[in-house]
């Protein structure tokens, strides 16, 4: 496999993981809304943190035990209960708050955006069993390819993808406000809200072995 082959087989194959709708993506709609593109930003500079170290834990062979169903249990329980307070959260101050209430958490709100990020990342149990699977047979051709340097240009290949993604989502969203106006935008936020709530049982549910 030469080297163009390469980039473009890792760029097809994590567009499904980059692109897929999860609760970081719409926590990025939720939070563009408010502060535009340098909320996607910021997500994703903490979701290649999360990712990057998956990545060379599982290159360095010390991914194993996040392979143990306890592991994937505790990260899905964390994971779902996070996801479900913040729905919450924001199905609650949407509904709750006055206009310049709203206006004013928009100042408030960017020093917990790299917490989110982390949270929301990290404690993705889908996130972790991709990586886990179709991410690892990626890990392992980078590493027959050049070693730790094709490991290195495989995630070059992929991480821009998430850039460019999150920050387009959270431009869009904080256009979209602006154009739907203060009402709809309630409504909206209110939608995805109830969207995190269902992730986060779709999370904590499984991990509790209450659901297949």
């Amino acid at each position: 496999m030469d080297i163009f082959t390469f980039a473009i087989t890792v760029i097809l194959v994590t567009a499904s993981g980059a692109l897929a709708p999860g609760p970081l993506f719409v926590a990025t709609i939720i939070h563009g809304s408010k502060q535009g593109i340098k909320s996607g930003i910021i997500f994703s500079i903490t979701h290649t943190i999360v990712e990057f170290s998956i990545i060379m834990l599982f290159a360095l062979g010390l991914l194993s035990i996040t392979n143990q169903p306890y592991v994937k249990q505790i990260i899905g329980i964390l994971g779902g209960i996070v996801l479900i307070i913040f729905g919450i959260m924001q199905i609650y101050k949407s509904y709750f708050s006055k206009e310049k209430d709203i206006f004013k958490e928009e100042k408030k709100s960017t020093k917990n955006l790299f917490f989110i990020g982390l949270a929301f990342s990290g404690l993705n149990p889908y996130f972790l069993v991709w990586w886990l699977t179709v991410g690892a047979q990626l890990i392992i051709i980078a590493l027959e390819f050049a070693s730790f340097l094709g490991v290195l240009f495989m995630y070059a290949c992929h991480v821009w993808m998430d850039y460019v993604w999150l920050s387009m989502v959270a431009y869009f969203s904080k256009k979209g406000r602006n154009i739907a106006g203060l009402k709809m935008y309630r409504y909206i936020i209110i939608i995805f809200g109830v969207i995190l709530i269902y992730f986060g049982f779709n999370f904590l549910l499984p991990s509790l072995g209450l659901i297949d």
